[in-house]
Formats: structure tokens, sequence, C-alpha cells
């Protein structure tokens, strides 16, 4: 598989996928007669980030509704990962607010650890504990965090390793799976503590090309069901096919957001214009 390839992969089967609405899964009347959203999940209002003199995140604000799946695209150094991490507060943030589920984002301490378990994370370089069995990766948060017996944690890992696909490595290492393997544990292990959120960081970036269409087609699965998700990648096939909105970020900004049809059909900004012609034309 080339590079271009990787850009535009399509899915096996895109049925199902249900059309959300852009920001919030409805709307209802507030007291005043406003309108609020009823399905917001992740709330960033005037978020900055600096490191040092460089101001990575400026004035963001972003919000992703209950079941939403919102690709987050842009070139390198524009603050996507960085936006991604402060959702469960990898990364602290200068000023503004961040809220899960209606709550603002603990500072530190048992409250911050809940809320880890709450948003799940999947990492570009997959952090699987090396000593540890597949199985036993996918246990532990749910013994450790979520005060699970090890029957039941044994029981929902193993059912989800057969949902993405590798039921049969529960015994192995990780080095002793493939890359794309060792995503699709870190997936699993995700899904193993019931996320309201799953925040993916280039989630494909460390794997060889063959491997990637098995990581993104567990993700596209993910899509369908309803798992709201939050996806910084470089794959423009999945954004197309598996997003309800792309986020475009550029200079630590979001430029502009869209359906995935309004955006790579017809983005409004040239910053958008520019970067869509020198990654889709070459």
């Amino acid at each position: 598989m080339t590079l271009g390839d990787r850009r535009h992969y399509c899915p096996p089967n895109r049925g199902g996928r249900s059309e959300k609405p852009m920001s919030g899964l409805a709307k209802t009347k507030g007291p005043e007669g406003g309108v609020r959203a009823a399905g917001d999940l992740v709330v960033l209002s005037g978020v900055n980030k600096h490191f040092g003199a460089l101001h990575v995140l400026q004035d963001i604000d972003l919000t992703i509704a209950r079941g939403e799946v919102v690709v987050v695209i842009g070139p390198s150094g524009s603050g996507k990962s960085t936006l991604c991490r402060t959702i469960n507060r990898l990364e602290t943030i200068d000023s503004g607010e961040i809220s899960i589920d209606g709550k603002p984002l603990p500072q530190e301490g048992k409250e911050l650890a809940r809320l880890r378990a709450d948003v799940g994370m999947v990492f570009q370089s997959f952090n699987l504990f090396a000593h540890k069995t597949v199985l036993e990766n996918v246990m532990l948060g749910q013994i450790k965090v979520r005060r699970k017996d090890k029957a039941a944690a044994e029981q929902q890992a193993r059912k989800l390793l057969d949902r993405v696909g590798v039921g049969t490595q529960c015994d192995k290492y990780p080095a002793q799976l493939s890359g794309g393997q060792q995503q699709r544990v870190a997936i699993a292990r995700a899904l193993a503590m019931d996320p309201k959120v799953i925040l993916f960081d280039e989630p494909t970036s460390a794997l060889d090309p063959e491997m990637i269409n098995e990581v993104l087609e567990v993700m596209q699965q993910l899509a369908r069901e309803g798992m709201t998700m939050v996806v910084v990648t470089h794959e423009m096939g999945f954004a197309r096919s598996a997003a309800n909105r792309v986020v475009f970020m550029a200079d630590g900004r979001i430029v502009e957001e869209a359906t995935p049809e309004e955006f790579f059909n017809n983005p409004r900004s040239d910053r958008a214009k520019d970067f869509l012609s020198k990654i889709l034309h070459h």
C-alpha cells in the first residue's frame, strides 16, 4: 500500500453510520428561551496553551456531542495532538475551561483518575505493558481503577479482544504481536474501561502500511456503534468515511469546521485549500 492509498483508505463497509448533528444530539429550550445543546459531552472554551514562547493552542472553542466522531486534521505543528491531550489533562492548559459530561476537568488526585477512566486514550506508540500478557494488559485497568473482580475483568477482556480481532493472542506478550495487533489491543484496553469518549492520537502513524487498514476498520466499527471519538489523524479516507465533523487546525487555531463532504469538496479557508491541495494531489 502506498502513502496515497493510506490517504484514500475506504473501509469495506460504510453502512450503518448514523448522521449526527454538528453540535449536540438534540437542542432544547433553555429557561430564558435560548437554545442549549442536550447532548454535549466534551466542551472546550477559550483554551490557551504555551510551550515556552510558543503559543500552541490559541483561544480554542470546541464542542463534541455524545456519539459524535470528530476528526482533527492539519499540518504538523498545528496543535492537533496537544488539543487531544488536554481533554484528559495529559497536557495542562494556561487558560480557559474544559468540561466532560458537564463537569469541569479536575486538576489532580482521585477525581482526575476517575475522569481518565471515563476518557479513553489510544496513543501512537501503543503504550502496552511489555511484561504483561495481552489479556493482563486489558484486565489491569478494570481491576485497579474500576475495581472489578478478576473473573469479571477477564471475561470482559476476552470479549473485547475477540471484538477487535485478536482474541487468539491473549496469552502472548506485546513484543510477540505485530504493530497492528498491538494497537488493536490498545483499543480493547481503552474500551475495557467503558469510557464516555475515546481519544485517538495519530493511532496509525507508527504502523507499517499493510497494518493500517486493520486498525482503521476497528475504529470504523466503533464509529458505527456510536462511540464518541476524537481522532487526530493523517488518514483522509477515514476522515471522509467515519467522521461526523472535520476540524481543521493550523498555527494553534481551529481554522474551520465542517462535515467531511463540505470540507473536502468545498473548503472555505485558503489555509485549508492549500493543505488539501498538497495532501490529496501528491
